[in-house]
């Protein structure tokens, strides 16, 4: 099962919100997701309060294999320094896949 953390849209029309999920990558975008880490909310003109992250649930998922989403990414570079550290670190690491294929 590939999983996906993206948003999931939620609220009215004209006055959005989204859900940060950890979801299957097939399962639609408003369907069925695994756990929420967070949500986001674009009107809202405080930032710190428009957008919530669980750092310790991203980084659980990440970890296991999960792919994020380019919104998500972005999202994450904004609000969670300490969260996009983790991510640039990882991105740096050698993968032991690769180096294996190669030698």
């Amino acid at each position: 099962m590939a999983v996906k953390i993206r948003l999931r849209r939620q609220g009215r029309k004209n006055r959005e919100h989204f859900r940060i999920v950890a979801a299957d990558s097939r399962s639609p975008r408003d369907g069925k997701f695994l756990e929420n880490l967070g949500h986001y909310d674009p009107h809202n003109p405080d930032q710190s309060k428009g957008l919530v992250i669980m750092d310790e649930a991203v980084k659980k998922w990440v970890t296991n294999g999960a792919q994020i989403s380019e919104k998500v990414e972005a999202l994450i570079k904004r609000g969670s320094p300490e969260l996009k550290k983790f991510l640039k670190e990882r991105a740096d690491k050698p993968k032991k896949k690769a180096a294996a294929k190669t030698a």
